[in-house]
C-alpha cells in the first residue's frame, strides 16, 4: 500500500510543471548556497581579497565592468557574484534552523495541550494567541533589540520565540480529531503508555499538515530574515546577508548603481517562489480534502 501510495505521489509530481521548477529552483540555490566557497570567484569577508580600488564596478557587460566581478561590485569593492552567493548560506541556515526548532516546539506544546487539554491546553493556547497577536516582524525586532550579542544564532532565537504557534495550532487542530478515532481509543484501552500513543499512534497521522507548514514557513523565514538585515537589527555587518545588501544598495540606487539592488531582490524572489511552487504541490497533495 505504501508503495502504491508513493508512485502515486511520484507520478502526481512529475504531472506538476510547476513543482518540477519549484523543486529544481530550491536544488539550485541549497548546491549554490552549499558550496559557496568553491562557486564564489572571491570570498567577499576576506579582507586580504577585497580591493577597494574596485569601488562600485558595474557588472562585466557594461562599460567600465570586469570579468573577475560577472554582477558588478558594491561600495567596499566586493563581488555582488560572491556576496549573493555566502548570503544564501545565511538565509538557508536561518530558515532551515528556525522551522526545524519551532516545528518542534510547536508539536509538543499542541500535542500536549490537545491530548491532555484542561488547564494545560488552556495556557498553551492563550500564549499562542497573545504571540499571534502581534507581527512576527514587530516581536523578532523587539527581542533582537533586548539581546546584547548579535548574531545568527540571536536571530534564530528570536524568529522560533515568534514562529512556534502556527504549528501549535496546527497540529492541536489534527490531534483532537485524531485522539478520537477507534486505533487511539483501541490503544488507551490496551493499557498503551502516553508516550507511546502520541509518538507511535497520533503524531505520524498529524504530520501532514505540518509538511505543508514547513514547507510555506521556509520562505516566510528567509523574507524576515532579509526584512531584520535590512532593518539593521538582523545578523552583523561580517555575516553575508541579502537583506544587509539590499539595505546598502539602496543608498546608491538613485546614482545609477541599481546592480547593488537589482540582483539581491531577484535572488530573494526567485528563492521564494521556488518554495511557494513547490510547497503549493505538496499542499493539494496532503491534504485529502482537496
Amino acid at each position: 500500500m505504501k508503495t502504491i501510495m508513493q508512485s502515486r505521489r511520484m507520478h502526481s509530481f512529475l504531472g506538476d510543471p510547476s513543482a518540477i521548477l519549484g523543486l529544481i529552483i530550491l536544488l539550485c540555490f541549497l548546491f549554490c548556497a552549499l558550496f559557496a566557497g568553491m562557486l564564489a570567484p572571491m570570498n567577499p569577508y576576506d579582507l586580504a581579497s577585497v580591493d577597494l580600488a574596485n569601488f562600485l564596478l558595474p557588472p562585466s557587460w557594461m562599460d567600465g565592468g570586469m570579468n573577475a566581478f560577472p554582477l558588478g561590485t558594491d561600495d567596499q569593492g566586493r563581488g555582488i557574484l560572491s556576496t549573493i552567493l555566502y548570503g544564501l548560506r545565511t538565509s538557508l541556515i536561518v530558515s532551515v534552523s528556525v522551522v526545524t526548532i519551532s516545528s518542534i516546539i510547536g508539536i509538543v506544546l499542541g500535542m500536549l495541550g490537545a491530548y491532555y487539554g484542561g488547564l494545560l491546553d488552556a495556557f498553551i493556547m492563550r500564549a499562542a494567541d497573545t504571540v499571534f497577536a502581534f507581527s512576527t516582524t514587530l516581536i523578532a525586532v523587539l527581542l533582537l533589540g533586548m539581546f546584547e550579542s548579535r548574531g545568527l544564532g540571536t536571530v534564530i532565537l528570536a524568529i522560533c520565540i515568534a514562529d512556534w504557534v502556527k504549528y501549535a495550532r496546527t497540529i492541536r487542530g489534527s490531534v483532537l480529531e485524531i485522539k478520537n478515532y477507534p486505533y487511539v481509543t483501541a490503544a488507551i484501552a490496551s493499557g498503551a503508555r502516553d508516550f507511546r500513543i502520541l509518538f507511535r499512534h497520533i503524531l505520524p497521522n498529524a504530520l501532514p499538515p505540518i509538511f505543508v507548514v514547513m514547507a510555506v514557513d521556509m520562505a516566510v523565514v528567509i523574507m524576515l530574515e532579509a526584512t531584520l538585515s535590512f532593518l539593521g537589527v538582523g545578523v552583523p555587518l561580517t555575516e553575508p546577508s541579502l537583506g544587509m545588501m539590499i539595505a546598502i544598495g539602496k543608498n546608491y540606487i538613485y546614482a545609477g548603481m541599481w546592480w547593488m539592488v537589482l540582483f539581491p531582490g531577484l535572488t530573494l524572489i526567485a528563492m521564494v517562489v521556488g518554495i511557494n511552487l513547490f510547497a503549493d504541490w505538496l499542499r493539494e497533495e496532503l491534504n485529502p480534502k482537496l
